[in-house]
């Protein structure tokens, strides 16, 4: 008789999130999502945010990360520039992994080097490795990790190592009294709704055009580095517009232009497949609900009907599809 433990309703998998606080937003979602394994009674999560006043945090952490048998890496520039993510939870994690007591598994959050970092040996999700803010639906790239963590939790099932549970016969049991404690069962569902002023809403507009500015500017670089006989430009017009260009062999191939509050309303963002005028392509409006503040599209088109909410990552990848999509057919 198989003694696995990730079988459908037998017994759940212990999964610890390891992040960097400024990424918590992004971990919220994350949870979110991974809502239907916990109905399904694959998983029970667990981080630092369950940690109950007057414990121990460094001896409550350690009995958790000690115990769990899937370690999800939540890799950001934020997470490898923390000292505890990157030099105590990532290091104990690959060691457990290393001698077969979990699986680890590193989810790319935002684009930075981790490809260099210990990380870089294991497959990252979700799908090749694509960060999750820069997909124009962040909806998709979740659920392509929930698929992931779905694909590894039953492939476990039908084996008993390396992921069975503490205290099975595949590993001595690491559970201690303040690992006992934090297990208690209790809701994971403790947000309480937000509220956000116009100036919360203005600072992500314009926060958000500057990075657009900054993502083009650095995909026409690396668009030319890449391919022989194309040049890339951004002209910065104003400080609330720019034009970008793509010329192939000098010939200007395709353009556009990127501007904020022009003819519509005053955090509004367009984009124009044309470097003047005032007919768009599309329209970026700021909205938001009782979690976060984000993108809707204006324009009812195939191409961005994709989402209701996007991130600034999202929109930037929107209006650099947008802008490629003439030269990749």
């Amino acid at each position: 008789m198989s003694n696995n433990n990730f079988t459908k309703g037998a017994g759940m998998a212990r999964v610890f999130f390891s992040y960097s606080h400024e990424d918590e937003l992004l971990r919220d979602q994350l949870e979110k999502h991974l809502a239907s394994l916990k109905h399904e009674g694959y998983v029970e999560s667990w981080h630092d945010r369950r940690i109950l006043p007057g414990e121990d945090l460094s001896a409550t952490i350690d009995a958790q990360i000690n115990t769990a048998e899937v370690i999800l890496l939540l890799v950001s520039a934020s997470f490898l520039s923390s000292h505890y993510c990157y030099s105590i939870e990532m290091k104990r994690a690959l060691e457990r992994q290393a001698s077969g007591e979990c699986k680890v598994v590193p989810i790319i959050l935002r684009a930075c080097d981790w490809s260099h970092s210990p990380l870089g040996g294991l497959l990252a999700i979700p799908r090749d490795a694509k960060p999750i803010t820069s997909w124009t639906n962040p909806d998709e790239a979740y659920t392509d990790v929930v698929r992931h963590i779905r694909a590894l939790l039953q492939a476990g099932s039908e084996k008993s190592s390396p992921l069975a549970r503490p205290g099975s016969a595949a590993q001595p049991s690491l559970v201690t009294s303040a690992t006992a404690a934090m297990s208690a069962p209790r809701s994971s569902n403790l947000r309480l709704r937000k509220s956000f002023t116009d100036f919360d809403k203005d600072q992500f507009a314009h926060g958000s055009f500057d990075y657009i500015q900054r993502f083009f500017e650095n995909s026409l670089a690396e668009l030319q580095a890449r391919n022989p006989g194309i040049q890339g430009t951004l002209r910065k017009v104003s400080d609330v517009r720019f034009t970008a260009s793509i010329y192939r062999d000098g010939k200007a191939i395709v353009e556009c232009a990127i501007a904020i509050g022009e003819n519509y309303d005053r955090n509004s963002i367009t984009y124009s497949g044309q470097l003047t005028g005032n007919s768009y392509n599309e329209i970026l409006s700021v909205d938001a609900d009782d979690q976060a503040v984000f993108f809707k599209t204006l324009m009812s088109s195939a191409f961005t009907g994709r989402t209701s909410k996007l991130s600034q990552e999202g929109a930037a990848e929107m209006f650099w599809e947008r802008l490629l999509e003439r030269l990749q057919r």
